[in-house]
């Protein structure tokens, strides 16, 4: 039996005045972007701690570490024209346009700052996913385990001291992480190296997240979260976030864990978001 994949176009929307946050991508009669349960995301002023509303959360300058999920996604943007908004920072600014021309949703960013500048950029996305679905990157991809996944180890398998453990998905050290499945009460985060394009894949539907940008480190960050978390109140939150970096938090970035600002003083990356159908 033969199968065919037809395209399925894709609306994004968003929230200027609420650091930017994508608050919807869909399509095909499907809500991609999963909400959270925590409310007052509405109320949250400058560097406060972060409100898991899901949707889609940019994060810059870092993704964990302070500020919690970094300094744009707490602050309103500013809109700059048809479908561009910025957020201006004394040590960056931030200017991102979103079309979805032909059904296919391209997000295009460009970071002006100083030479030498050091960023994480995330698409913190959080997805509204069957246990069933799964995500596909290339086998053999290097993958970095947070040290929230040393619990699901063998004891001694996690090095002391160590930011994080590396092996191949898409099982690094024996963890499965391709599949979701049913909640079991762990959370653990992941990055996928040198990896910028991935496939989240639930039923019928396929998404395909793609990042573009010239000789910076791209990678896909997975937050998997199947009621592991919080500590008080867990719930479950399946992230696959597009990232410019290769570590959650900018304090722990390595030499080429981090994206640079080269001499031009500006780094220009897209992401692109489409969809497809089987049947």
């Amino acid at each position: 039996m033969v199968t065919a994949a037809t395209a399925v176009p894709l609306r994004a929307a968003y929230d200027a005045a609420h650091g930017g946050r994508w608050t919807s991508l869909r399509g095909g009669g499907r809500e991609w972007l999963w909400r959270g349960p925590e409310s007052g995301r509405h109320e949250v002023r400058p560097d406060d701690a972060f409100v898991d509303a899901g949707g889609l959360e940019e994060c810059l300058p870092t993704v964990r570490g302070r500020p919690d999920h970094g300094e744009v996604w707490s602050r309103p943007w500013r809109t700059a024209g048809p479908d561009t908004a910025v957020i201006e920072r004394s040590t960056f600014v931030l200017t991102r346009r979103i079309t979805d021309s032909a059904g296919v949703v391209v997000a295009d960013y460009r970071l002006a700052a100083d030479p030498g500048h050091r960023f994480i950029w995330a698409a913190h996305a959080l997805l509204d996913l069957s246990p069933s679905a799964r995500l596909d990157a290339p086998a053999g991809t290097p993958t970095r385990l947070h040290p929230e996944a040393a619990a699901l180890l063998p004891p001694g398998t996690w090095p002391t001291d160590a930011q994080w453990l590396s092996g191949a998905w898409p099982a690094p050290a024996g963890l499965t992480l391709d599949t979701f499945g049913a909640d079991d009460g762990t959370a653990l985060g992941a990055v996928l190296l040198d990896c910028p394009r991935v496939q989240v894949i639930d039923g019928v539907d396929r998404l395909t997240l793609a990042l573009e940008c010239a000789d910076q480190p791209r990678s896909t960050a997975l937050w998997r979260n199947l009621g592991g978390w919080p500590e008080t109140g867990p719930y479950r939150s399946i992230g696959v976030e597009p990232m410019l970096g290769a570590a959650f938090d900018l304090a722990d970035a390595g030499p080429t864990d981090a994206a640079v600002v080269p001499p031009a003083g500006e780094v220009a990356w897209r992401l692109t978001i489409s969809a497809h159908r089987i049947h």
